[in-house]
């Protein structure tokens, strides 16, 4: 009996091995789909209960005017755009960014919040997919779908660990300025990498035209992803004079357009104005470059806890397979990496310029997401590098022979310790999925946006113009912004008071 059941022990680890072992690359990353869609329906079916907030109400309050006024889409967008050009004079060069933050959904359907994490999430992880895929298979000759398998199993992470949900995801105000406009570049460069990599003539024209257009809108952005762009395009031109001078003209077009839209940013009246208005002031450009490499290591020592560093090793398998099957070269690994490291060093460098720190919530978002796009781009350079030099007994080696062997035994073994880590976590706030599945839960989302939009029928009643409220009873863990005060005086008082016209609103004192 002992015999037998040894016999179906063994019989049944030779078939989980075999499984394992037989586990298709589109297996995987239909399972890795299949993960990433679960993980963000719960952030999606929280937007349902999303409100405006914050600068949301200072920036769209002529066009809410406007709109309330005549009823007209056509005369809302003129009002944006004069005030853009109020702001670039008077306060703000990001044309861009001023424009759309002007035009709030919520300014015009204030139900309509929902909207705003559809397309914060849409445009962020197609653009983080489209980017992401290029590098793998153009650049670094990677496999298609085991490409795909990869930037699922990131962006997976990135949403779970990410830095400032409420900034990236449900703010308008902020995750337009920040997400959506690095969501643009990464489609520009995109762009621009399809057109270096390209044969067709016609394709190289209209990617090059494309990324043209898109480089002006990344110029208005925000100062981080400009600066971002103006070293990635200069390093592209560089690219291009070494291995095809035919192919300047393609980076050229949108190198000049991006730069003239950012020098249009950077120059704008409106900064220097703004400048003497705050008291705030930064390192020298010196100071701002070389603090920059420091808090680079600091804030990807911070992004790198037990969940990621689970999810590089299950990817280490898929990621050497991929290199080694590679036609590529991997001849500079070091510079590869060091580049990767200047660019995000770089991310930092605006804000200890202007304000002289770091840290700000809504930026580190982006600058999480092009350090794990560097992590696993670096990684899978320096196995590429590994695997294509020729046999010894070498560390390389044995790290080859190693991953070789695991297989997808380690890849599924790592993936069901991330599982156990996400679902099993003590803090069910530590992932976001998860978080906004409690708040969905435990009520906290639906007796929030009750209580929302009770203060919202208090606002637009014309016949109440001093306005009192209660506290919010509930809240979502993943909303983390200010909420009013009991102080009039507080400036986001006075924005929802000048948004509704009310005399003054406040909080009711809790005395």
């Amino acid at each position: 009996m002992s015999g037998v059941w040894q016999r179906d022990k063994s019989n049944s680890g030779l078939n989980r091995q075999s499984f394992l072992q037989t586990l298709t690359s589109r297996q995987m990353m239909t399972g890795a789909l299949v993960l990433l869609v679960i993980s963000l329906i719960p952030l999606l079916w929280l937007g349902k209960y999303n409100v405006m907030c914050i600068d949301d109400y200072d920036y769209g309050r002529q066009v809410h005017d406007t709109w309330l006024a005549t009823g007209s889409y056509r005369e809302a967008v003129q009002t944006a755009w004069r005030q853009t050009m109020e702001f670039y004079r008077n306060w703000q060069g990001t044309y861009v960014s001023c424009f759309l933050m002007a035009l709030c959904p919520m300014n015009f359907h204030y139900e309509i919040a929902w909207v705003v994490p559809v397309i914060m999430i849409g445009m962020f992880a197609a653009s983080t997919f489209a980017l992401g895929r290029h590098i793998f298979r153009k650049w670094l000759g990677a496999d298609r779908t085991q490409s795909a398998f990869v930037l699922f199993m990131i962006l997976f992470m990135f949403y779970q660990v990410l830095e400032a949900p409420f900034e990236g995801i449900y703010w308008y105000n902020g995750s337009t300025h920040y997400i959506l406009m690095q969501s643009v570049w990464f489609f520009t460069l995109a762009a621009v990498s399809g057109a270096l990599w390209t044969t067709d003539k016609k394709r190289e024209i209209c990617y090059s035209i494309l990324a043209a257009v898109l480089a002006v809108i990344v110029g208005g952005g925000n100062l981080i992803t400009g600066l971002q762009a103006e070293i990635f395009m200069v390093l592209l031109l560089l690219y291009a004079i070494v291995t095809n001078r035919r192919k300047i003209w393609v980076v050229c077009l949108p190198l000049v357009t991006g730069s003239a839209g950012f020098l249009c940013n950077t120059m704008a009246p409106g900064n220097l104005v703004r400048s003497t208005l705050d008291p705030s002031t930064g390192y020298s450009a010196v100071a701002s470059v070389l603090l920059s490499f420091y808090y680079a290591v600091v804030f990807m020592i911070r992004w790198t806890p037990a969940f990621v560093i689970l999810i590089w090793l299950a990817l280490l398998p898929v990621l050497w397979r991929m290199m080694k099957a590679s036609d590529k070269t991997f001849a500079h690994p070091v510079w590869v990496t060091a580049g990767i490291y200047c660019v995000i060093s770089a991310m930092f460098t605006p804000t200890l310029y202007a304000v002289g720190m770091v840290g700000l919530a809504r930026v580190d978002n982006i600058i999480q997401m092009v350090y794990y796009l560097g992590l696993f781009a670096a990684t899978a350079y320096w196995l590429g590098y590994f695997s294509h030099r020729k046999p010894g007994q070498t560390a390389a080696d044995a790290l080859g022979s190693f991953l070789e062997r695991a297989g997808n035994t380690m890849t599924v073994v790592c993936l069901l310790l991330v599982l156990a880590v996400w679902i099993l976590t003590a803090d069910k706030n530590t992932y976001t999925a998860l978080s906004a599945a409690r708040s969905l839960v435990n009520g906290d989302a639906q007796t929030f946006y009750a209580e929302a939009m009770e203060r919202h029928e208090i606002y637009v009643d014309e016949n109440i113009v001093d306005v009192e409220l209660k506290p919010y009873s509930a809240r979502p863990a993943l909303f983390t912004f200010d909420d009013l005060s009991t102080d009039q005086e507080n400036w986001l008082n006075l924005a929802v008071m000048q948004y509704y016209h009310k005399a003054y609103v406040r909080l009711e004192s809790t005395d």
